[in-house]
């Protein structure tokens, strides 16, 4: 340990040198601390390999509580079978998480009695929205769409009838967690929704659910031998697949042909 923590501190060290003029007496020298807002301030490079030996012996003292895979496994499998039973009947099924359908979610959040399902295909939720056009990181977005980015604490730059994000990211991890922190609000990744539970009314046919699967499993069909859905039952199915989506164009074409 002592060996590894030598080189390390070596090539910190090295790494961390700077020529004497690099620093006048007005300047500071900022190290990442706790967070890279808060800056850590060093007037001289002998402060600076100080903060470094510092933070080496810390992470040299740093160990892990010891705990069984076994109940690792238990904790993650009952959390999830206990969300799907809880959410097999919802308020709302929310069809995808990118950025349409994590607003949705995270508006709904504000109404503390209406239960959501979030079903997301993909392993990360988000879509297509970590990234601007052309995978440029920039988010443009017109007014008064900017009073989202106001509510989650999204800083961009004004331009008058619009707004720039300097990185989609930041939307993006602000919406997600603010959707997925309320307690109304459940998200299953790595889901697919294969077809719509509809049923015959005195009102006509009404749209009643979703039926899902595990996205692999849907991804196989052809290949595998026969593997049934599940369903979850909903008041209410919004599709924010995006584009001609498998549950989004596609879906209302098929309402219409069976007079939904």
């Amino acid at each position: 340990m002592f060996a590894l923590r030598s080189i390390r501190a070596q090539g910190l060290r090295a790494s961390m040198r700077m020529p004497a003029n690099t620093l006048s007496s007005a300047a500071a020298l900022s190290i990442r601390g706790k967070s890279s807002l808060v800056p850590v301030t060093m007037t001289s490079p002998a402060d600076t390999l100080r903060y470094a030996d510092q933070k080496l012996a810390h992470f040299d003292k740093m160990s892990f509580l010891p705990i069984r895979e076994s109940v690792v496994s238990r904790e993650m499998t009952t959390r999830y079978m206990t969300d799907m039973v809880d959410h097999a009947e919802t308020d709302v099924v929310i069809i995808g998480a990118g950025s349409a359908g994590l607003s949705c979610a995270y508006e709904l959040t504000k109404h503390k009695d209406v239960k959501v399902t979030i079903i997301e295909q993909s392993v990360a939720p988000g879509g297509g929205c970590w990234v601007g056009g052309q995978l440029f990181s920039a988010m443009v977005v017109r007014k008064p769409g900017h009073t989202l980015f106001d509510e989650l604490d999204v800083p961009y730059e004004d331009k008058g009838d619009y707004v720039v994000c300097k990185h989609a990211a930041l939307f993006m991890g602000s919406v997600i967690r603010a959707a997925l922190i309320a307690p109304n609000t459940k998200l299953f990744n790595a889901v697919a929704v294969e077809d719509l539970l509809v049923r015959q009314t005195d009102t006509g046919i009404r749209v009643r659910g979703v039926v899902t699967n595990w996205s692999l499993v849907t991804q196989n069909h052809d290949t595998q031998s026969c593997m049934d859905p599940q369903v979850i039952e909903a008041k209410v199915v919004i599709t924010a697949t995006g584009h001609d989506g498998p549950m989004g164009a596609t879906c209302a074409k098929r309402l219409e042909a069976i007079g939904a």
